[in-house]
């Protein structure tokens, strides 16, 4: 399975924020079909608190057309988001993509209007520092 080159970046920089990786793919069956998810961590806020439980997808956006890597991007989300559901798992879905993209794409309406109707959640990475720079949960 081939990794995107921000993959152990992205992974790091999650540690750094007190993040613990647990599945490094995340695998999900459901039925006869297996579908790896990039990451699955979970973070703990204390014994009586208890934590968040997130699966994260790691997409650079490398393809040299945008529209081929926003086809792969959302088409994987959505069936990641339902083996999820499928599954009963606990964790919410992220997409992680460098932040320079993200902003070079923000005010493109069919850009927007794919993250806003698939609710697809983000996690915004900045490659030069290695750190995540936001989070937006749709």
């Amino acid at each position: 399975m081939a990794r995107d080159k921000i993959h152990t970046p992205v992974k790091e920089a999650l540690i750094s924020e007190g993040w613990i990786v647990t599945d490094d793919p995340l695998y999900i069956k459901v039925g006869i079909l297996t579908v790896f998810v990039d990451l699955g961590t979970e973070r703990v806020f204390g014994a009586e608190k208890g934590g968040e439980r997130i699966a994260v997808e790691v997409k650079t956006f490398g393809n040299p057309s945008f529209m081929t890597a926003l086809y792969e991007a959302i088409g994987k989300y959505v069936v990641y988001r339902k083996a999820l559901i499928l599954d009963e798992s606990d964790r919410t879905l992220f997409l992680a993509m460098p932040e320079d993209i993200y902003d070079r794409y923000a005010k493109e309406p069919l850009f927007i209007e794919c993250l806003s109707d698939e609710k697809i959640n983000l996690i915004l990475f900045e490659t030069n520092i290695e750190k995540i720079t936001r989070w937006i949960k749709n």
